[in-house]
């Protein structure tokens, strides 16, 4: 799934008002380089940001631009969206790999066994975090 339509309809207000502050400052054909600008940046920026994928692709765990082998996966956590601002607030490892997504309810928390990595596990939103269990083989 994609980004809900509301972050486009927020991040476009966004710029239709800093455009607006660039509109008063500017005579002319110049007032409207700031809506020519900045209305694609933030709609480009949402877009981008809700385009993560979280797939298992190959034998990897692919998250992001990020991607693990899935024999360096060791214990998966479903974490519900009740307790989601706890796995991602006190209990979080600076070190861990993070994919949130504030849209999307439920987080799942995954331990890495990858000789030598700094990170110690993901956590990662998902849809369907049953499945995504189910594809690592957990």
């Amino acid at each position: 799934m994609s980004t809900p339509l509301w972050w486009f309809l927020f991040a476009g207000g966004i710029a239709v008002l800093l455009g607006a502050e660039i509109h008063m400052g500017y005579p002319g054909v110049r007032s409207w380089i700031g809506y020519a600008v900045l209305i694609p940046l933030a709609l480009l920026v949402v877009w981008r940001l809700g385009g993560a994928r979280v797939q298992v692709v190959g034998g990897e765990l692919v998250a992001g631009d990020e991607r693990i082998s899935l024999e360096h996966v060791g214990r998966v956590q479903i974490v519900p969206k009740k307790q989601k601002q706890e796995a991602l607030g006190p209990e979080l490892d600076p070190l861990a790999f993070t994919l949130h997504r504030s849209w999307v309810g439920p987080v799942v928390r995954i331990e890495t066994t990858e000789p030598g990595s700094p990170v110690p596990y993901w956590v990662v939103s998902s849809r369907r975090p049953e499945e995504l269990v189910a594809a690592l083989g957990r």
